[in-house]
C-alpha cells in the first residue's frame, strides 16, 4: 500500500513533465523528454553552476586559513535556506490541502502510510533544491582542497543531514502556514505580499552577494571566532564536512532525534489539520440598500475582483505598479547622482536625460500587462460575460480601464518624480507626464488585440493562461523593444532638435497606433469576442 501511495505522490510532484495543463492532455514522449531535459539544464546547468562559482570563490581562501569548517557552515546554511524555500509551500499543499485527502482518508489505509508517503515526497522536493547547492560545493572542496576518504565521508554525511534538516524545517513552517491560512480572509493579497517580500530579499542578496563574499573572505578569522563563541552548534555542524568523528556523531544523533520528534508530532496532528476547515463567521442579516452602479462600473469591479483573487495574475501582470512607485522614490533620492552621471560625466545634455527618464517610465509601464491574459483568464466561463446585457465593446473596455487605472496613477507619480529631479520647462514637463500614459494605453489595447487573436480558454490551471501566454510575452517584449527604438531614434535623429519636439512626434505616433488598435477592437475584435 505504501508503495502505491508513494508512486502516486511522485507522479503528482512530476505531473508537469508528463501532462500539459495548457492543452489539458498528456504530453508526447518527446515533449516529456524535452521538458525534463530543460529542467535538468536549468537546475544543474544554471543554478548548479552559479553555486559552484560561489563555492569556488570562498573555498581556497577559507581552507588556506584553516577554516574549512566555516566553508561548510556557510554553504550548509545557503543549502538549507534554498531547500526550505523550495519545499515549504509544497509541504502545505501536499499535506494539508491535497484534493484527495478526504477520499484517501475514507479508505481503509493507515494514516501513517499516507503521512509517510507525502512526507517522502516533501523530502525529495527539499532534497532537489538543497542538493543543487551543497553538491557543487562538495565537488569544489574535493578538487580545490584535495581528495581524501575522510573528507568524502564527512561531506556525504553532511549532505544527508542537510536534507533531513530541510524536511524538519519544511514540516514546521508548513504547519505554521496551515494554521495561519485558516484565519486569513484574503489569502491572495497575503500570498502576493509575501511573494514580493521574497522577491525583494532575492534582489537585495543578489545585488550585494559579491560584497558579502569579499567581506567573508577578508574577515574570515574574525567571523570564525564569533561563530565559535556565539553559535557553537554551527561550528560543530561545519566540522562534519571535514569528517571529524565526534561532531559527526553528535550531528547524526541530534538530527535523528529531531526527525523522530517531528514525525511523531506530525502523525498526531495530521488527521486533525487535514480534515479541518476554515472558521466561518456567523453574521446577522441586516437589510440595507445597495448602491446602484452603471454597467461600466460593475464590469470594472468584476475585473478588479478577478485580479485581486489571483496571486498568479497579480505577480506576473501587475508588477509594474510596484516598480513604478519604487522607481519614482529611488529617483527622488538618487536623482542628483543620475543627473551627474548623464550630464557631467558622460557629457549628454539635459534634454537627453529627460527623454531617457521618460522612456524608462514607459518601459516600467509595460511591466503591467493586465489586458494580455485577461480574456484567456475567463476560461470556459466566458459565456457568463457574453450573456450579460452589455456589449462586447463594454467588456473589452472594462479590461482596458482596469489596466489604465492601475498603470496610469503610478505612471503619473513616476513621471512627476522625473520632472522634480530634472526640472524641465512647463511644455516639456507636460510631455513627460502625457507620453507614458499614451504608451501605457497603446500596450493595453495591444494586449487585448493579441489575446483575442491568441486566446487560451481550455486551461485547467490559470498559471497556463498567464505564464504560458504568447500575448503576454509579445506585449512585454514589444514594449521594451519600442522603448529602445524611440531612444535610438532620438539619439540619431532628434538629439539637436530637443526633447519637446521628439516627444510631441513620438506621442503622435503612439496615438495613431493606439487609435488603429481601438478601431480594430471595435469592429473585428468585438465579433471575435462574441464567438469565442
Amino acid at each position: 500500500m505504501f508503495k502505491v501511495l508513494f508512486k502516486k505522490q511522485l507522479y503528482q510532484l512530476n505531473q508537469s513533465f508528463f501532462y500539459d495543463s495548457k492543452k489539458g492532455k498528456l504530453r508526447s514522449k518527446a515533449g516529456s523528454i524535452g521538458f525534463i531535459a530543460f529542467f535538468v539544464v536549468l537546475m544543474v546547468g544554471v543554478l548548479g553552476s552559479m553555486f559552484a562559482y560561489f563555492s569556488a570563490m570562498i573555498c581556497k581562501p577559507l581552507f588556506s586559513a584553516g577554516l574549512g569548517w566555516l566553508y561548510f557552515t556557510l554553504i550548509s546554511l545557503v543549502s538549507i535556506m534554498m531547500g526550505v524555500f523550495g519545499s515549504v509551500f509544497n509541504t502545505y499543499s501536499s499535506l494539508y490541502q491535497a484534493k484527495d485527502n478526504n477520499l484517501l482518508l475514507s479508505l481503509p489505509i493507515p494514516v501513517r502510510y499516507l503521512l509517510a508517503s507525502r512526507l517522502l515526497g516533501v523530502y525529495l522536493m527539499g532534497t532537489m533544491y538543497s542538493i543543487v547547492v551543497i553538491l557543487p560545493a562538495v565537488i569544489v572542496r574535493l578538487v580545490v582542497a584535495g581528495f581524501s576518504a575522510k573528507a568524502l565521508f564527512g561531506s556525504l554525511v553532511l549532505m544527508a543531514a542537510i536534507t533531513v534538516i530541510v524536511l524538519i524545517l519544511s514540516c514546521a513552517l508548513g504547519l505554521v502556514v496551515a494554521k495561519v491560512s485558516v484565519k486569513i480572509k484574503n489569502k491572495s493579497i497575503v500570498t502576493t505580499v509575501l511573494s514580493l517580500g521574497f522577491l525583494a530579499l532575492y534582489y537585495y542578496v543578489y545585488a550585494n552577494a559579491y560584497t558579502l563574499l569579499q567581506t567573508v573572505i577578508q574577515n574570515a578569522q574574525t567571523i570564525g571566532e564569533k561563530v565559535k563563541g556565539m553559535a557553537y552548534p554551527l561550528y560543530i555542524f561545519g566540522k562534519v564536512g571535514e569528517g571529524e568523528l565526534l561532531p559527526l556523531a553528535i550531528t547524526v544523533l541530534c538530527v535523528g532525534a529531531l526527525f523522530v520528534l517531528t514525525y511523531i508530532l506530525m502523525e498526531r496532528s495530521f488527521l486533525k489539520i487535514a480534515t479541518s476547515s476554515a472558521k466561518t463567521v456567523r453574521r446577522e442579516y441586516r437589510e440595507k440598500q445597495t448602491k446602484l452602479k452603471s454597467a461600466d462600473s460593475a464590469l470594472l469591479s468584476k475585473e478588479l475582483s478577478r485580479l485581486l483573487s489571483s496571486p498568479t495574475y497579480m505577480l506576473n501582470c501587475a508588477l509594474g505598479v510596484v516598480f513604478l512607485v519604487v522607481g519614482g522614490i529611488a529617483l527622488l533620492f538618487k536623482g542628483e547622482w543620475l543627473v551627474d552621471l548623464l550630464i557631467r560625466e558622460m557629457g549628454f545634455g539635459k534634454d537627453f536625460a529627460i527623454v531617457i527618464g521618460t522612456l524608462v517610465v514607459c518601459m516600467l509601464t509595460t511591466m503591467n500587462d493586465l489586458t494580455a491574459p485577461s480574456i484567456s483568464l475567463e476560461g470556459k466561463s466566458i459565456w457568463l460575460s457574453q450573456s450579460l446585457p452589455v456589449s462586447a465593446w463594454q467588456v473589452l473596455r472594462s479590461k482596458f480601464n482596469m489596466h489604465m487605472l492601475l498603470t496610469g496613477i503610478p505612471s503619473l507619480f513616476c513621471s512627476v518624480c522625473v520632472c522634480i529631479v530634472l526640472r524641465p520647462s512647463a511644455a516639456v514637463c507636460a510631455a513627460v507626464l502625457i507620453f507614458p500614459l499614451l504608451f501605457a494605453a497603446l500596450f493595453a489595447v495591444l494586449g487585448l488585440v493579441l489575446n483575442l487573436k491568441m486566446p487560451n480558454l481550455n486551461w485547467t490551471n490559470e498559471t497556463s493562461a498567464v505564464k504560458q501566454s504568447f500575448s503576454v510575452l509579445i506585449t512585454l517584449f514589444a514594449g521594451w523593444i519600442l522603448s529602445f527604438i524611440f531612444a535610438a531614434v532620438y539619439y540619431l535623429l532628434f538629439l539637436p532638435v530637443g526633447a519637446l519636439w521628439f516627444m510631441v512626434i513620438a506621442s503622435a505616433v503612439v496615438t495613431v497606433l493606439c487609435a488603429l488598435c481601438i478601431l480594430w477592437l471595435k469592429k473585428r475584435g468585438t465579433e471575435i469576442y462574441k464567438n469565442l
